[in-house]
């Protein structure tokens, strides 16, 4: 609750619109995938508040379903990605040597890689779906997480109350947990929300490109793509997409600063 205290403006007035916009579709209970080509491109009506797409379908509709799916893909990407990250971080840390060596040696080969592109290529191969599109961007979202572990627990490996914990004889999972987890906690929490504002950008991309989310679902870069071919003629197919993608990074962003100001002990004194 102190954190919410916290928290820029900004970052609920970004929210504002993503959310109206989702609210109001509800409300609304128009499907924004009928398809009706007697109202092609029609502008704002009592039936369409923000008009209709090149294929007469709802574009209010078809936003709300676009902010909902790329604010679930981020969760589940991020999510997948601190899973993964942390655990082969602490593996790395708590174990060194040749284990630490040979962890780290791959995260360096992944991270030799563009992301982005090794994106793509991943996506490629497996094909559309948004299962397939989660696993693409959390194969290369979850080295971060893992360096990122592997430092805090290796400037805690040698910690007093770590110390006790394993010579009282605990085992390696439970100390992981309750004693190693609870403490690296906020540089992880802050890697993860500027973690979300890279993947909404990253399944954006990947949808314009047509390698994610595929038709009929709505994917604010989807909707861009197919609005691209129209801007000369009809400029708000791509405004409100491309504004509401905006408005998610924007607020990911802001509240990851905030976050990052509320947890540095420095910053308070």
């Amino acid at each position: 609750m102190m954190f919410l205290k916290a928290v820029p403006k900004s970052v609920y007035f970004c929210l504002l619109l993503p959310f109206l916009c989702v609210l109001v579709a509800g409300l609304q209970a128009v499907d924004g995938h009928t398809v009706d080509l007697d109202r092609v491109l029609q502008s704002t009506s009592a039936n369409h508040w923000l008009g209709t797409d090149v294929l007469g379908r709802d574009i209010l509709s078809r936003l709300a379903e676009g902010i909902g799916l790329s604010f679930s893909v981020a969760l589940m990407v991020m999510s997948l990605c601190a899973v993964i990250g942390i655990s082969v971080g602490m593996v790395a840390a708590w174990f060194g040597g040749w284990v630490d060596s040979l962890l780290m040696r791959f995260v360096d080969i992944v991270l030799s890689f563009p992301g982005i592109l090794l994106a793509i290529a991943l996506a490629a191969v497996l094909g559309p779906g948004v299962d397939k599109l989660v696993i693409a961007l959390a194969a290369v979202g979850w080295v971060g997480f893992a360096r990122l572990t592997r430092a805090q627990v290796m400037s805690l490996r040698h910690a007093q109350y770590v110390e006790a914990a394993v010579a009282s004889g605990q085992y390696t999972f439970v100390i992981a947990t309750k004693h190693l987890l609870p403490n690296i906690a906020p540089p992880l929490l802050i890697e993860a929300s500027f973690g979300l504002a890279a993947v909404m950008i990253g399944e954006a991309g990947l949808s314009f490109l047509g390698i994610g989310i595929q038709p009929p679902d709505a994917s604010l870069g989807t909707m861009i793509r197919e609005g691209s071919q129209l801007m000369l003629v009809a400029p708000a197919q791509v405004f409100y997409p491309g504004l509401m993608l905006f408005l998610l990074v924007m607020a990911a962003n802001i509240a990851g600063d905030a976050l990052r100001d509320y947890l540095d002990v420095r910053s308070q004194r």
